[in-house]
């Protein structure tokens, strides 16, 4: 995709002042796309990579980014295509389950990096976790921290369907507010308003709309054969694997035990649930980087 008048790029001046997040922005081309990464801690250690979802960014790893950056680990926090600093397509229909996945791949490969630690949730779990299947060369270990990769073998809850439709039907899209809910702390007015700041408007948004629409919950789904084909590879994935989720989460507190169950590396690994929300990296951001930190040494 070349960069033209349907894609919109956030003034530099909606992330000054940021509580938290003072990191140094990390510019990489892809696909005509500018996408922003933050990259903390030596460049030659190991690198965690931490994926969000929806409809967050970058922002909402700035607690963990510390973390690992202290512990010798280089931090690398990306913002996917349409959120944060990233280049924002305003059409939504540039937006799909398989340009996600190659938008990453290609941003993986040009960046480079190797012996991957992968720290994932929401849409980072469904896009990570593709990736972790098919450049399975690049990762060392994975955790989840409440996310998964659908293959529309199971029931949907109703809280997704809920969602989806506020999502796509829904005059305003608070940004801010829909992470504030599915937090078990109370976001500040700065916080929030730092979620809010890669939108200075409705037409930045499109990729946050578009995001739970293109959830795979019917078989007949153009991403289901890879997200199947993906599954299968994670039921060989014999490499570590934790998960650490929030146990308040409506929609996805209970989808660690079939990852538990399914994945081979997950054996006798340190899963737990802690008392947290949807984005459990707010509730327990420092504690889950702790753990991680510890579960690699």
């Amino acid at each position: 995709m070349s960069r033209s008048a349907d894609v919109l790029r956030t003034p530099d001046e909606r992330f000054e002042g940021l509580p938290g997040y003072d990191f140094a922005p990390h510019y990489t081309e892809v696909d005509g796309l500018r996408l922003h990464h933050v990259d903390e801690g030596p460049r030659d250690a190991a690198p965690v990579l931490m994926l969000h979802g929806e409809p967050s960014w970058s922002y909402l790893y700035r607690h963990m980014v510390p973390v690992f950056a202290g512990a010798g680990l280089r931090a690398v926090a990306p913002d996917l295509v349409g959120f944060g600093r990233s280049d924002k397509p305003t059409v939504r229909s540039a937006y799909s389950y398989q340009a996600h996945v190659d938008w990453m791949a290609s941003w993986l490969e040009a960046v480079d990096l190797r012996d991957v630690t992968l720290v994932c949730q929401d849409w980072g779990s469904l896009i990570g976790l593709r990736l972790v299947a098919e450049h399975q060369d690049r990762f060392a270990r994975v955790v989840v921290a409440n996310g998964f990769l659908p293959t529309a073998d199971r029931r949907t809850p109703p809280a997704f369907h809920l969602w989806r439709a506020f999502a796509l039907h829904s005059p305003v899209l608070p940004v801010g507010r829909i992470v504030d809910v599915g937090c078990r702390r109370r976001l500040s007015a700065a916080e929030r308003r730092a979620y809010d700041a890669p939108y200075p408007s409705s037409r930045y948004k499109a990729g946050a709309r578009a995001f739970p629409a293109l959830v795979p919950t019917s078989p007949d789904d153009p991403a289901v054969p890879a997200n199947r084909a993906a599954w299968e590879a994670l039921g060989r994935w014999e490499k570590p694997f934790l998960t650490l989720f929030g146990a308040g989460d409506p929609i996805l507190g209970r989808a660690d035990r079939p990852l538990q169950q399914h994945v081979p590396g997950a054996a006798g690994q340190p899963h737990d649930r802690l008392p947290g929300g949807h984005f459990v990296q707010e509730d327990q951001g420092e504690e889950i980087a702790r753990r991680v930190v510890a579960w690699i040494g």
